[in-house]
């Protein structure tokens, strides 16, 4: 995975995959790839909830959604919420699609691409959550410019996010979490919901635990959640300053 910027904007900066595929997909797999992957998919266009559910239902984003087990239990709790879920790797978005098939779940629309390709097409203040679960933490300070917390792609999620908005974010690795820390108390948009340690040492009863969790604890490794509110501080739409 690499990165590009345009005009040299930190807020216009764009994530270009390499290896999208992983093996070759099962016959099961490339039938739900085939059959199912085209009714669920993102249209092209401008979003939003009518266009993605047919209905005003509140709307959720997963960014990098990885196999999908925790947009797929979030889906599964709270059916009249909407969750888009962008993930660039096609296995990942075959995990999805499997989690989706077995629950039977029908609020759930993917786009196998950049998360920033769909908060472009969003409105202003048109989701209720974000998620930002276990992001490549890209750990060498030469490549911090890649990590998705940075103000660039933060500035893009507070845009269309609602005042009051949820934004959560956790992550197994040291570097990433004080990097996030320090990138998410320099901007106004976002104030952070703590009231103590417990609030960001354990996770929530309605926060499912992915796969990246469950390997990290496996391996000993602490994980951290944190949860930020959308505040009413103005923000300047990051496509209107690359203009």
């Amino acid at each position: 995975m690499t990165s590009t910027s345009t005009k040299g904007d930190p807020a216009t900066i764009r994530r270009l995959y390499g290896r999208r595929t992983g093996h070759k997909l099962r016959i099961g797999q490339a039938a739900l790839v085939e059959n199912l992957l085209p009714q669920l998919a993102v249209p092209e266009g401008p979003l939003d909830s009518r266009v993605l559910f047919g209905d005003d239902r509140p709307l959720w984003l997963e960014i990098g959604f990885g196999r999908g087990e925790h947009m797929a239990a979030q889906a599964e709790a709270n059916p009249n919420v909407g969750i888009i879920g962008a993930e660039p790797f096609l296995d990942g978005v075959v995990g999805a699609l499997l989690e989706i098939d077995s629950r039977g779940l029908t609020n759930i629309r993917l786009h196998n691409g950049d998360a920033l390709d769909i908060l472009d097409r969003l409105p202003d203040a048109s989701l209720d959550r974000v998620f930002l679960l276990h992001p490549d933490p890209w750990p060498k300070f030469r490549h911090a410019k890649r990590r998705f917390v940075n103000p660039g792609p933060l500035a893009m999620v507070a845009r269309v996010l609602k005042p009051g908005g949820e934004f959560r974010l956790g992550t197994d690795h040291p570097i990433y979490c004080r990097w996030a820390l320090a990138q998410m108390q320099a901007t106004s948009a976002f104030e952070w919901l703590i009231d103590g340690p417990e609030d960001f040492q354990q996770r929530r009863e309605d926060w499912p635990q992915t796969r990246y969790e469950a390997k990290a604890r496996r391996h000993g490794h602490e994980v951290w959640y944190f949860r930020y509110r959308r505040t009413d501080a103005a923000i300047v739409d990051p496509r209107a300053a690359a203009l």
